[in-house]
């Protein structure tokens, strides 16, 4: 187990928060980590008219990562870690995107033509980043300067899921870590320690890649200094409660392992430069 930082209290606490954007999750400093969840919800404010799409498009995983939150939820209950977890779908805008992302707001995903997002225009992007992407953004980087205040560098553990089929091929990994090849020391202890299981297939930057520039990761996580990981899980495994807790519990391990394996939760823990 992680060592507690002396030179603050046994548990002071962050206070919980709910606002359209995002939920803040109440937890505790000494945890020494923020639990995220970028792509938690598949809500669309009643003005935006589900964008155009049926309700059966909204279910799908273009909407949200399925099972996701529930994981997320999980998580920070296990390491008592305050969590940041979004109120909106991915489909208005991408929490997950860079600013100047081509990709943050989709006008076709996965096939579906997403008919309120066909001629959206700056004005139209500028309002939606200003009402739910930046104040997402802005409670994690509250959260963070709230830990660093009291002397702790935190590690930042955001929670994704995959589908199991991608274009009719099936995938084999039952989850997944996610790294920026520049800064992977973190992920890859988590890595190991998920792979520990030899029942399970863990892939490393597979299906996806790692370090994408100005997400979440890259711009809360690398450019602070911080270490980070962002875990994918396979969406049949955990598309019901017990299989959220059981992953939760096997991420909670790995990352307590990988706090341990980098530093603790102390001044030292910060990332080392590469």
């Amino acid at each position: 187990m992680h060592e507690m930082v002396k030179d603050i209290p046994a548990s002071p606490r962050i206070a919980a928060q709910t606002s359209e954007s995002h939920e803040r999750v109440a937890g505790n400093l000494a945890s020494g980590v923020i639990v995220l969840c970028d792509h938690a919800s598949n809500r669309i404010p009643p003005e935006y008219e589900n964008l155009g799409l049926p309700p059966g498009e909204l279910a799908r995983h273009i909407a949200w990562d399925i099972g996701a939150e529930g994981i997320a939820r999980a998580l920070a209950r296990r390491l008592d870690a305050p969590a940041i977890i979004s109120r909106f779908s991915r489909l208005l805008i991408d929490p997950n995107r860079g600013e100047d992302d081509p990709t943050l707001v989709m006008r076709i995903s996965d096939g579906a033509v997403i008919p309120g997002n066909a001629h959206v225009d700056s004005a139209e992007i500028a309002r939606r980043k200003a009402r739910f992407h930046k104040p997402y953004d802005d409670a994690i980087s509250a959260t963070i300067a709230r830990f660093r205040a009291g002397g702790i560098h935190p590690a930042l553990v955001s929670i994704h899921s995959f589908t199991p089929v991608w274009r009719g091929l099936k995938r084999p990994w039952h989850a997944a870590i996610l790294y920026d090849p520049r800064d992977a020391d973190f992920s890859r202890h988590v890595l190991d320690a998920l792979a520990v299981d030899e029942n399970l297939v863990i892939g490393g930057n597979e299906p996806y890649k790692g370090g994408l520039s100005g997400d979440t990761m890259d711009r809360q996580g690398f450019a602070k200094g911080l270490r980070h990981v962002l875990v994918e899980v396979r969406q049949d495994l955990i598309f019901h409660d017990q299989g959220q807790e059981d992953w939760a519990r096997r991420i909670g391990q790995a990352i307590r392992a990988a706090l341990d394996a980098t530093g603790g939760i102390g001044p030292g823990s910060r990332r080392k430069t590469p």
